[in-house]
């Protein structure tokens, strides 16, 4: 019986009209493993096994088409691609038909019986079937093969023989109309050309279980095939890839993760046992089926399974809504056998079929994306957080150093000192004749651009002076591409623990696990200048601005100042001060503090450096420094990595702990402003932001994007002013060891290390990579781009 349905389904707690079943039919014979059909605009289905109807989405009160012409029962159903005519095609044992549904509809609005175009007869089962991108001919799964059919001749063109077991989904490339893919249940898929009847590329076995769908998605190149245990594979289809694999996701980890970003309401209510339920159930089962739809920003993907449907984003490769049937009470289906969902949406909303797992009911859903999103939003959305500091620094910030020191009354009848009053409140210098670090003058401006020259301050020590001169980045340059210099840094085998280029790109430091801090000139020829100290592996190392100093973190739990320009003794800043050793340090705030993390905190450091010039005096240590703030992170977990900009006036510091969680701090209002839980399947061990450089310009938005990495789970590029995973690059080799990421100059391309002993380039607009640089023979676990050319 035929139910036209208006009402919105409501959920036991989740509350908005997200879904709606529009039609709903009680056939006499199951469809739960039919191949369901959608177009722009009309839905197919069986209505009983051998009768098919096709539901108007445009005009839902009309009554369905009905189709009769097979006499056994049908297994597949497919629409065609073009408007003018639309095809649909139908197979079952006896024969193959193709129904033109506007002479369809003119017959049955005259009364007589439409009839279709026998395409072949006697094929044996098919399990799907394809119209071409021109609708001239059609491919259907019989047996082991593809038969591919001629739409106008009424013949067969070509059997397509290979799998070693039946084929169970196929699907033609849109620009190569000659190229079609096909899956099995021998758990590979192989692309063959079929004016030729000969096979281009077969994939090795992929999984344990059978692949029962495929896709082919014009916008990304790209080929999506689905397993029965909620596996995805993508694979590249640029020519130049040769169907290189571009990553493989689990929807049951993915829905695990979309969960536990989500606030209570996003999971219906749900906690503890009965959340635990719903993600062991709610990606069983094969993946029945996906359509590409336009997004705003990126395409998407809607993955069917026997639970409910999922909203997946190609380019981050994680989900973006989930919909699942047991949530809505109003629904009449909550196991499903089979679904189709519509290729494009109207006014926000799509429309799918879905048949019943265990019984005789098809219904047809209305789905509103924006509803349905906005149900499940994350807590980041909406949040107005910035790289660049857009407002004054509060008074009540650590930040904020000015206003007390120059309030401050001196004692009557002392005469101040001529040297000191001549001395104004200026940003940090390193000049010998500078007494006073220059604390007293805190930022009242907004955000500027990043300066394009960096000029010598006139009393720059002659060593440190160069004979370069700053020219702009060379945008229209290629990525760098080939091996240009190899310097070993060791005479035995020695771990490189950091690398950072100068501000002005002309030195590179690097800390090694013997204890030495090396500083190369950029090109990697001449002796490096060694910097000895440290009592263990130095962990972080960061320049100042100027390129005059150098900060080094160790796992001896010392903080160690070095000058690049002279050959002085290192400022020992602090020695068993923290409890556990130091992982992070850097000069933040143009120079006017050092950021170290340690354990679960991280501290703010004001410091002063003696450059006392006198051969007796400067033995004396008088350079100091003083924590003024610290901060720890949500349920006091251990910081693996930290972040911050010291280019240009910045109040956010991001984190990331042990747990798996990013957390963002404001150090305007000092304290936490966001927290993303489950940002990786594993702990995050580097967090890299876009800061940009002084010889190119980009927009100011850019600087909002940060990249985070973790063993086993890729790299993925977040927006701060979101908090959500923008991008996800996979394909380099990173199971067991850290690997480094960094942006160029440009921010256009992204930089990893990979354990294959090679350095992989990505392009921020794809997310397999462009070059594979090779060299090394062992884990290239850090890279770094040079601010001033295209060099890594």
């Amino acid at each position: 019986m035929d139910r036209p349905q208006g009402a919105s389904s409501g959920a036991a707690g989740c509350v908005g009209d997200a879904v709606t079943e529009r039609y709903m039919v009680d056939s006499p014979d199951p469809a739960s493993h039919v191949q369901l059909a959608c177009s722009g605009s009309h839905c197919a289905f069986p209505r009983n096994s051998r009768e098919l109807c096709v539901w108007d989405a445009s005009h839902p009160s009309h009554q369905p088409l009905i189709l009769r012409g097979h006499q056994q029962a049908v297994t597949a159903l497919a629409f065609g691609n073009t408007e003018s005519p639309l095809l649909l095609g139908s197979a079952s044992c006896d024969h193959i038909l193709v129904w033109n549904l506007k002479e369809c509809t003119e017959d049955a609005l005259q009364g007589t019986a439409p009839c279709g175009t026998v395409l072949g007869s006697l094929l044996g089962t098919v399990l799907c079937m394809k119209f071409s991108p021109d609708d001239r001919t059609v491919a259907v799964c019989a047996g082991n093969g593809v038969l591919i059919l001629d739409v106008q001749k009424l013949c067969i063109l070509a059997k397509l023989l290979g799998h070693l077991a039946p084929v169970t989904a196929l699907a033609f490339c849109t620009w190569q109309v000659h190229t079609v893919i096909s899956v099995s249940e021998d758990r590979s898929f192989k692309v063959w050309d079929h004016r030729v009847g000969t096979v281009v590329h077969t994939s090795p076995v992929l999984t344990a279980y059978p692949l029962l769908s495929v896709l082919v998605c014009e916008e990304t190149k790209q080929l999506i095939t689905g397993s029965a245990d909620g596996q995805l594979w993508i694979f590249s289809l640029v020519e130049a890839h040769h169907f290189r694999e571009v990553a493989r996701v689990d929807l049951r980890r993915q829905c695990k993760t979309f969960f536990a970003r989500r606030p209570a309401s996003a999971s219906c209510g749900l906690t503890g046992a009965e959340l635990q339920v719903h993600l062991r159930s709610s990606c069983h089962g094969p993946v029945l089926s996906g359509i590409c739809l336009p997004a705003e920003r990126t395409p998407c993907l809607w993955i069917g399974s026997s639970a409910g449907m999922f909203l997946f984003s190609l380019a981050s490769l994680e989900l973006e809504a989930v919909l699942l049937y047991r949530d809505f009470v109003g629904l009449t289906i909550k196991v499903s056998g089979s679904c189709a969902i519509m290729k494009n949406t109207v006014n926000g909303k799509t429309f799918c079929i879905v048949t019943s797992m265990f019984g005789n009911k098809i219904a047809v859903l209305e789905v509103n994306v924006a509803a349905l999103m906005r149900l499940q939003q994350g807590p980041g959305v909406g949040r107005s957080l910035s790289v660049l500091a857009s407002s004054c620094v509060l008074s009540t910030s650590p930040l904020y150093f000015g206003v007390v020191e120059k309030k401050s009354t001196k004692p009557t009848g002392k005469k101040q000192s001529g040297t000191r009053g001549r001395i104004q409140d200026q940003p940090l210098v390193f000049h010998g004749s500078v007494k006073s670090s220059g604390y007293t003058s805190a930022p009242r401006v907004t955000m500027f651009s990043p300066k394009t020259n960096i000029k010598s301050d006139g009393k720059r020590s002659s060593s440190c002076k160069k004979s370069y001169k700053c020219n702009d980045y060379p945008l229209g340059d290629s990525p760098p591409a080939h091996l240009h210099e190899q310097v070993s840094v060791a005479t035995s085998p020695t771990a490189v623990c950091c690398l950072q280029y100068s501000g002005d790109g002309q030195r590179l430091a690097c800390g090694l696990a013997n204890h030495l801090l090396l500083v190369f000139e950029a090109c990697l020829r001449g002796t490096p200048a060694a910097f000895s100290g440290h009592d263990g592996s130095v962990s972080a190392v960061g320049w100042s601005r100027g390129g005059e100093w150098l900060v080094s973190a160790s796992q001896d739990r010392s903080l160690r100042l070095w000058s690049a320009c002279r050959p002085t003794r290192p400022v020992i800043l602090a020695r068993e001060m923290f409890p556990k050793p130091l992982e992070f340090a850097q000069f933040y705030y143009l120079d006017a503090f050092l950021l170290v993390s340690s354990g679960p905190e991280f501290h703010l450091l004001k410091y002063h450096i003696d450059t006392c010039k006198e051969e007796i005096k400067r033995y004396k240590q008088k350079s100091k420094f003083k924590a003024i703030h610290r901060l720890s992170t949500a349920q006091s977990t251990e910081i693996t990595s930290l972040s911050a900009v010291n280019d240009f006036y910045s109040h956010v510091v991001l984190t990331a702990g042990r747990n798996k969680t990013l957390e963002v701090f404001d150090l305007n209002a000092s304290c936490s402003a966001g927290l993303v839980p489950e940002a990786h399947v594993r702990p995050v061990h580097q967090i890299c932001q876009n800061k940009g450089s002084s010889f190119a310009a980009q927009h100011p938005d850019a600087y909002n994007l940060f990249l985070t990495t973790a063993v086993g789970d890729g790299i993925k590029l977040w927006d701060l002013r979101t908090l959500r995973c923008e991008r996800r690059f996979e394909g380099h080799a990173n199971r067991c060891h850290p690997c480094g990421v960094t942006f160029s100059a440009c921010g256009r391309h992204v930089a990893c290390g990979a354990e294959d002993g090679s350095a992989y380039l990505y392009d921020m607009r794809s997310s397999t990579f462009s070059h594979r640089l090779g060299g090394h023979t062992d884990t290239v676990t850090q890279v770094a781009f040079r601010p001033s050319a295209p060099q890594v």
